[in-house]
Parts: structure tokens; sequence; C-alpha cells
């Protein structure tokens, strides 16, 4: 089993910065990819970056493209999004997964998540 915590959501105003970690433990042997997901109410969760798990590939949506980094420190088996030039549409929970497939982008397709963090963007 892997545990995923999150941490360093917030309230922040657009055009704002802020950083998100996700620091995993457990048997993380098998993971291939750690993912970030955001989600608001009423509308599903959707991919946001993706990084394989010894941190030198990463893949972002369009939409985040730019302007946030998604990033991996092996030694702490923790992983990172560096979100910049924050909008209020980026307004969501904020959560991150582990999958045994690489470079995926499909939320089914990620067995593990934590258990989220809320970002708020102001206008």
């Amino acid at each position: 089993q892997v545990q995923l915590v999150e941490s360093g959501g917030g309230l922040v105003q657009a055009g704002g910065s802020l950083k998100l970690s996700c620091a995993a433990s457990g048997r993380t042997f098998s993971v291939k990819t750690m993912g970030w997901f955001r989600q608001v109410p009423g509308k599903e969760r959707e991919f946001v970056s993706g990084i394989n798990w010894s941190g030198d590939s990463t893949y972002y949506a369009d939409s985040v493209k730019g302007r946030f980094t998604i990033s991996r420190d092996n030694a702490k088996n923790t992983g990172y999004l560096q979100m910049n030039s924050l909008w209020p549409e980026d307004t969501a929970v904020y959560y991150c997964a582990t999958s045994r497939v690489p470079y995926t982008r499909a939320v089914v397709a990620y067995d593990t998540w934590g258990h989220g963090t809320q970002v708020t963007v102001s206008s």
C-alpha cells in the first residue's frame, strides 16, 4: 500500500504563486507515475500534471503549461507542484495520486490518492 499526504494549499490573489507537496510512503516500488489532479464541485476530476517516478519526464495539461512545474525529490520521496501566475479558474481541490501505469493522464489509471488540498485564487 502507498500512502500520500498533500500540503501547501491556501488562498492567494490572482497572479500569485503556491507550491503543493505530496509525501509518499509505503510500498512505492511498483509506482510508475505521480500525478496531480484538481476538482471543483459539480465537475469531473481533471488531470493537471504528471511525472515519472524517477523524476526525469514531465507532462502537463494545456491549461497549466508554462505556469505550473511538477518535480520530485527522490531522496525525500516527495513530489511538488509549483503553481505560478494563478488565475481564479485554478481554484479547486488539488489531489496527488500514483499509478502503476507510465505516462498516464487517465483518472482511472491512478490507484492511490491523497486527501486533497484546497487552492483558492481570488480575483
